[in-house]
């Protein structure tokens, strides 16, 4: 699809197991969202939808929810799980077009997949005069350090590694992380907050090596090197490991027009 990074859309072959694999999010999300809100939320949009992880989250919470994605072998999953009243379109985000506004924007581990030209403006314009916006996720790592480093000495020799680097730099011993950079910055925003909700899990080896096998620095391998990557990692690790999933949240109000 033009306009979209051909990174962006290696998921699709890893619908089934994005689905089986990533965790969902927790309730105490939707809870800080909407509390930031500050009035009745009846629709949204999701900006990279995926499987629908977050999009069950919000239309749980009686809200309309647009779920857009680039990717139709993911939006094939996402119907699998959804409620029917979700609005489902094949879109990636530089394709929306303002006009229906929405109470609630939101983009749940996709926005760094999204084109920054005008990337604030887009979103602004998708929004209602008193909308809000948030973007989360974050990394999902081993606990144990030394664990940590075995993967990397086990991986080294195909991927340096496998996480994303901040798109805007900004050092991860910062204060506000990425995007809250941006939308403090952008003049669309105003009122830009950060919170974690911290998000322990313990899962087999074999479910931490699928959950791998969605991350998309491992998607872009060819077919055999991943296979060998995945054994060599497997190799290293105990029958159960203790994963740091952490959601790390950013909120922002519209403005009027800078």
């Amino acid at each position: 699809m033009a306009g979209v990074p051909g990174r962006a859309l290696s998921f699709g072959a890893a619908a089934q197991a994005y689905e089986r694999f990533r965790p969902g999010y927790p309730e105490e999300l939707a809870d800080l969202v909407l509390a930031y809100a500050g009035r009745p939320v009846r629709t949204a949009l999701e900006i990279g939808a995926g499987t629908g992880k977050a999009t069950r989250l919000f239309a749980r919470r009686g809200i309309t929810v647009t779920a857009t994605d680039p990717d139709p072998a993911m939006l094939a999953e996402l119907r699998r799980h959804v409620p029917a009243g979700v609005r489902v379109r094949q879109a990636a985000f530089e394709q929306l077009r303002a006009g229906e506004r929405h109470d609630l924007v939101y983009a749940a581990a996709a926005l760094h997949w999204t084109d920054p030209d005008r990337r604030w403006e887009r979103i602004a314009g998708l929004l209602a005069s008193d909308g809000v916006f948030a973007s989360f996720g974050g990394p999902l790592r081993l606990a144990d350090p030394a664990l940590r480093d075995a993967v990397a000495a086990a991986r080294a020799e195909f991927l340096a590694d496998d996480e994303i680097p901040s798109p805007d730099g900004t050092p991860p011993e910062a204060g506000m992380q990425w995007p809250g950079t941006e939308l403090r910055a952008s003049g669309w925003f105003t009122d830009v907050r950060q919170a974690a909700i911290e998000r322990p899990i313990t899962m087999s080896a074999d479910d931490f090596v699928g959950l791998l096998s969605t991350v998309s620095a491992y998607l872009e391998l060819p077919p055999p090197v991943r296979e060998q990557v995945f054994r060599r990692v497997r190799d290293v690790l105990p029958g159960a490991v203790e994963v740091t999933a952490d959601v790390t949240v950013h909120l922002a109000r519209r403005t009027s027009q800078p």
